[in-house]
Parts: C-alpha cells; sequence; structure tokens
C-alpha cells in the first residue's frame, strides 16, 4: 500500500509539471492572439473619432508603447501576484471583476455537476439492472435526445416553453444576487440554465453507466455473489455498482471541463452575467486585460479538470500502474 502511495505522490507530481508547463505554453498563445487582433486598444477606448496624438497618449498610459516580450513578462509576473491590470471597458481591477462573475458562473457549474450526478447514475444503473425492460427503453430513448440536442437549442427551447408566451414560469435572463432577492428570485435565474447545461451531460453519463453496468453484471465475480445467496440489491449496489462506475467517475470529472466551456454558451442565450459572458464581451470590445486572464483561467480549470480525472480513474482502479497511465 505504502508503495502504491508513493507512485501515486510521484505521477500527481509529474503530471503537474505538465500542466504547469502547457499553462506557461498557453499563457505565450494567448498572449501572441490578443497581440495580431485586428484593431488597436486604444482606439477602440477612446471611439473612431480619436486623434492620434490622443491615441498615442492612452497606448503609453496603457503600456501598448513597450516590445510585446516586456509586455508579456510583466503581465505572466503579474498575473502570478494577482495584479491582472485594469479592465478597457469596465474601468475596474480585472481580477476583481473574474472573481464577482467567477462565483457566478461557480453557481452554475457546481449545481449542475451535482445534478448531473443525482439524476444520471442512478438513472444509468435502473436501465442496467431493468435492461431490455419498458423502463430501460424510456431512459435510453430520453438519453438519445439529450445527446442529440446541443445547448443553445435546448435553452431556446426552454425560454420559449417556460419564459415566454406559452408558460412564463422563469425569467428570460439575467440575475439576481442572493442578498438582493433572496433565494427564490436567485435560484429562478438559475433552474434554465442549469437544465440547459445538465441535459446534455447526463444523457452522455447514462448510456456510459447503462453500458458498463450491464457489462460488470454479467461479469464472472457478480455471478459469483449470487451464487452465494446474496440478494440482487447487495449483488448491485455493494459488488457491481464501484466497479461498473469506473468509467463514469472518470467522464464526470471531465464533464467539469466541459461545463466550464458550455457555460459560456449558455450564458449568452440567458444572458447570464457571469465568467462566459464576460469573455464573450471582452472579444467584442477587445479589453486585453479581461480576454487573457478570462481565457487562461478557463484554460486552466479545464487543465485541472483532466488530471482530476486521471487521479480519480487510477485511483479507484489498482490494476492501473501509476507510471504508465501517465499521458
Amino acid at each position: 500500500m505504502a508503495t502504491r502511495m508513493n507512485s501515486f505522490h510521484r505521477y500527481l507530481l509529474k503530471r503537474l509539471v505538465y500542466v504547469l508547463l502547457n499553462l506557461v505554453g498557453l499563457s505565450v498563445v494567448v498572449f501572441c492572439i490578443t497581440v495580431v487582433l485586428p484593431g488597436n486598444a486604444a482606439e477602440t477606448i477612446l471611439g473612431r473619432y480619436a486623434t492620434p496624438e490622443n491615441v498615442a497618449t492612452l497606448e503609453r498610459e496603457l503600456g501598448l508603447h513597450r516590445p510585446h516580450h516586456v509586455q508579456y513578462l510583466d503581465w505572466v509576473a503579474g498575473f502570478v501576484t494577482g495584479d491582472w491590470g485594469t479592465s478597457f471597458r469596465h474601468n475596474r481591477p480585472v481580477f476583481d471583476l473574474v472573481v464577482t462573475r467567477g462565483i457566478r458562473s461557480a453557481y452554475l457549474a457546481v449545481i449542475s455537476l451535482v445534478a448531473i450526478v443525482a439524476v444520471s447514475i442512478p438513472a444509468g444503473i435502473i436501465a442496467a439492472v431493468y435492461s431490455e425492460s419498458t423502463l430501460d427503453a424510456g431512459i435510453t430513448g430520453l438519453a438519445y435526445v439529450g445527446i442529440s440536442v446541443p445547448e443553445f437549442v435546448t435553452g431556446t427551447g426552454l425560454l420559449v416553453l417556460f419564459a415566454g408566451p406559452v408558460w412564463s414560469v422563469f425569467p428570460a435572463g439575467g440575475y439576481t444576487p442572493l442578498s438582493a432577492g433572496g433565494p427564490v428570485e436567485w435560484a429562478s435565474h438559475l433552474v434554465l440554465p442549469v437544465i440547459t447545461l445538465t441535459f446534455l451531460s447526463i444523457a452522455h453519463l447514462v448510456r456510459l453507466t447503462r453500458t458498463e453496468m450491464i457489462e460488470t453484471l454479467q461479469s464472472e465475480y457478480v455471478r459469483t455473489a449470487r451464487l452465494k445467496g446474496l440478494d440482487e440489491r447487495t449483488v448491485v449496489l455493494k459488488h457491481a455498482v464501484r466497479n461498473g462506475l469506473l468509467p463514469t467517475v472518470t467522464l464526470l470529472a471531465m464533464n467539469v471541463g466541459y461545463l466550464v466551456g458550455g457555460v459560456v454558451v449558455v450564458e449568452e442565450v440567458f444572458a447570464y452575467p457571469g465568467l462566459g459572458r464576460l469573455l464573450v464581451g471582452a472579444v467584442l470590445h477587445r479589453d486585453i486585460p479581461v480576454l487573457q486572464a478570462t481565457v487562461l483561467l478557463v484554460a486552466g480549470i479545464y487543465m485541472f479538470a483532466n488530471l482530476g480525472a486521471d487521479l480519480l480513474y487510477t485511483y479507484f482502479d489498482p490494476r492501473i500502474s501509476y507510471g504508465s497511465s501517465a499521458r
């Protein structure tokens, strides 16, 4: 056991180094992309009628006149120390802006993840236990529908049904802080975005859980457990679930990264003022400090989510060697 834990720690350290190197490489790419974007940040801030003298003055104030490598090193040093600059568009510290919007996006992501776990795993297990039944056909059919429909279609349909002329039950968009409107008003703005975010992930996880559980329930050790006289509930929950859910756990961890990307689409559909909407606005208005910080932060979350997926799989499956599982 001690040897396996030591191997796990070495594997973890190795993967963390890979993630950090990838982040450094990504920071170079992000900086280069923002440099070559068409247009001029100073001209965007001042407007189309700004004089060349005013543009040059603002460029000096923003530090845009310096060599690119100097700007990059200053940006990286500031990012590490928490000084992410000032938003050109909002005239606020980027760090404060990203934290405020990031908390709102975290509400969506965390609630969606809880909903995905609470719905997909039990539904997949039930479909496997009652394989080829009417219940299984209904669950599988809904999963196929969920896989076939992208988020923007789901979101638009929910808006029409539950925030439009059909049933005006939920707000069509926006956000109300918990301190301002109370829990009911706050939650009402999250319901439709959360359903949109979870629909596709639940469908994928239901299908995967069902497939893996059917295979596990047909394995030799499960048949042996049945021959020992154990009831079906004990066989499923104590013998089949742990091994059958290994791929599901991995995909679930990877869904954290997917949720980060899906938030961008969902927040635009529902005009939800989170991190994704902030990123889109930064691109449209050439808000370089916000764009750089947001892209690097989102990419970092995605990378660490994938790392968590690998660690969970290798930790729960003792058959995998840490030395050979690094990718």
